[in-house]
């Protein structure tokens, strides 16, 4: 299972990474412009790009997703005291309140676990959004500059 996960997350990684060099706009030669006058333009407006924005695509990686388990955000510590608190609660009613607190440390562990996976999520998702902020603010400036020279930007 673990295997899997780590599988799909790579798999998602290098897409995203294949998707991040895909997103170069169309450029079109709207005033006749010659295939080396282009390459030129393309050359300029990249550099430009990068030291207005500080920011080189090429060497901009997507982030790595976090694989593994889920740890340091105490979610689980916190999940098996909130657990074993409520198992002693049930538990001196059942007539074993160390037993209760036993099995709500447990289920508590698991629910801490699952609010950790959910944390890991949400800073992956978060990482790539910003990665991919950093990417479209490049390729403004890019497309700004080639439009600039006379070329249409799709």
């Amino acid at each position: 299972m673990r295997n899997l996960m780590r599988i799909s997350l790579g798999a998602a990684a290098l897409c995203m990474a294949f998707a991040a060099m895909a997103q170069k706009p169309l450029v079109y030669p709207a005033k006749g412009q010659s295939a080396q006058q282009q390459g030129n333009d393309d050359g300029a407006c990249y550099v430009w790009a990068k030291q207005t924005t500080g920011i080189d695509p090429a060497l901009v990686a997507p982030p790595a997703p976090a694989t593994g388990p889920a740890t340091g955000g105490g979610e689980r510590v916190q999940g098996a005291a909130r657990g074993a608190l409520g198992g002693v609660a049930i538990g001196a009613i059942a007539g074993d309140a160390g037993q209760g607190a036993a099995i709500g440390a447990v289920v508590g562990t698991m629910a801490g676990g699952h609010r950790a996976r959910k944390n890991q999520e949400a800073q992956n998702q978060q990482a790539q959004a910003q990665h991919q902020q950093q990417i479209d603010t490049f390729y403004r400036a890019y497309s700004a500059c080639m439009e600039g020279r006379g070329y249409t930007i799709k």
